[in-house]
């Protein structure tokens, strides 16, 4: 049975099968033009021009092989000093992205499939922390995908509006009730919304909450209202006066929490959704985290407790890989035939070669082995953390993939902003509130390899030690966390 670990080794090195390839000096000048142009300021000139080179290469606009201008062609072509275009290349050097040949010149080297490699953003050599997602296939175990499988599908056609027999079965151990099969969870939590909500309408968030499920609040038309928290869950007075005062239709919730890693307590979900049964607030509960439990049991379900008035979305792409995308919105049957419905009109089905794939992995991946990596990796990040960046405090997570960290008398956008300046990608607290609270927070994740752990903690204690002399441009613009 191949994995992907065997397919990554079979993948050429750097410098095999890398011939010379020359490109049109004038045509190359034009394109890390229009690169820079992109990237903008916030960053020294030297890293812009890296990460343009780079982006180029991945884009397949620079082929292996391709020899970059010298830095006295170079410099005067892009407005920078030959000295910046000579640190530019020493970087993309040190990051095995290119060689130099002596008497010759720096040429770009083939991509190599790697952790940093995986990891790299937009950005110049960056580590991304800021993602709450499995940071690379490795822990896939995928046999070879027989076409002719898919022939044997209930509908041949591959319109399955529920979803591919095959993995609906695979599925019936994690999803209770009737589901239909989504294109990752970010779709279902869209659906779900879309479905029920209306412009004006109130939809209660916790304090601190998933930015997409805010985005697709927001492009509703609606309000999110934040109910205030705490380690065991949402307040349940706060969330019947919430109730009470505005009115909501529907109320977001998460059961392993992200930014903060909080696994919701029994007796909150059954509280909260006895709140929303007697006054007929649907409630969204997102269980895209729900498996990764560190040592406590599992969050319950709101829709053990409020069956008629909950819709579940649920996701594999924390469990097994988010290239998969696939998820799931669980409810009663009236609810999810209006989602069905609006599924249909929105992408007809799910790809049949993706559920396949994931009903493959599901049966062969090492699922147990992946939560005790993962495990080992949070203890792995705080204990560094603690060592290497004392003044920051965070309660230790019992779920999820990342910290929820409070830095003293900083704020984290300006501080996010410098990270970046110093090779690591951080999510600021204000992205994860409705009203743009909690700036002096981070989100970190730790689901990195140890090593990209390390380094990622060196850059953000540069960081942290410079904040006071290194000033930097806003705005540099994160992508939507996950």
């Amino acid at each position: 049975m191949a994995s992907w670990e065997d397919a990554r080794k079979r993948l050429p090195t750097n410098r095999e099968n890398v011939h010379v390839r020359s490109l049109d000096h004038d045509h190359l000048t034009l394109l890390l033009r229009d690169r820079l142009r992109l990237r903008g300021g916030g960053e020294t000139p030297s890293r812009r021009l890296a990460w343009a080179v780079r982006d180029l290469a991945e884009a397949g606009a620079l082929p292996p092989g391709t020899r970059l201008p010298s830095e006295r062609e170079l410099a005067p072509a892009v407005g920078m000093s030959r000295g910046t275009v000579a640190a530019g290349y020493r970087a993309l050097v040190e990051a095995g992205l290119c060689e130099r040949r002596h008497g010759s010149g720096t040429y770009l080297l083939a991509p190599a499939i790697s952790d940093i490699g995986h990891l790299m953003r937009r950005d110049a050599l960056l580590i991304d922390m800021s993602k709450s997602t499995v940071p690379d296939p490795s822990f896939l175990r995928l046999p070879g995908l027989d076409p002719a499988d898919l022939l044997r599908a209930p509908s041949q056609h591959g319109y399955d509006l529920l979803g591919d027999a095959r993995l609906r079965a695979a599925l019936r151990g994690r999803v209770s009730g009737d589901f239909l099969v989504t294109s990752g969870g970010q779709h279902g939590i869209d659906l779900a919304l879309r479905c029920f909500v209306r412009p004006r309408d109130a939809v209660l968030v916790e304090e601190t909450t998933y930015p997409g499920a805010l985005a697709v609040i927001r492009r509703c038309g609606a309000e999110p209202v934040p109910v205030a928290c705490d380690v065991d869950g949402p307040d349940p007075d706060a969330f019947r006066a919430a109730v009470a005062r505005h009115r909501p239709v529907a109320a977001y919730l998460i059961a392993v929490h992200s930014p903060t890693g909080r696994v919701t307590a029994p007796e909150r979900v059954a509280e909260v959704a006895r709140v929303a049964r007697e006054h007929d607030v649907l409630l969204v509960e997102d269980r895209a985290l729900a498996e990764l439990v560190h040592g406590v049991p599992a969050p319950r379900s709101y829709a053990g407790e409020h069956p008629d008035g909950t819709v579940t979305v649920g996701s594999l792409s924390k469990v097994l890989w988010g290239g998969l995308r696939i998820g799931w919105v669980a409810a009663a049957p009236p609810l999810l035939a209006r989602i069905a419905e609006l599924k249909m009109e929105n992408d007809l089905a799910t790809s049949t070669v993706s559920q396949r794939m994931a009903a493959a992995a599901l049966e062969h991946s090492a699922q147990d082995e992946w939560l005790a990596e993962l495990a080992r990796r949070r203890d792995h990040l705080s204990a560094v953390l603690r060592r290497d960046l004392p003044q920051w405090t965070w309660r230790q997570p019992d779920g999820g993939l990342s910290l929820w960290v409070r830095l003293p008398g900083a704020d984290a956008e300006r501080y996010a902003d410098l990270a970046r300046a110093h090779g690591v990608a951080v999510a600021p607290g204000p992205l994860f509130s409705p009203d743009r609270g909690y700036r002096d927070h981070l989100r970190i994740s730790f689901a990195l390899t140890t090593e990209l752990l390390d380094r990622a903690v060196a850059g953000l204690a540069s960081a942290w030690h410079a904040r006071a002399t290194s000033p930097v441009e806003p705005g540099s613009g994160l992508d939507l966390p996950v």
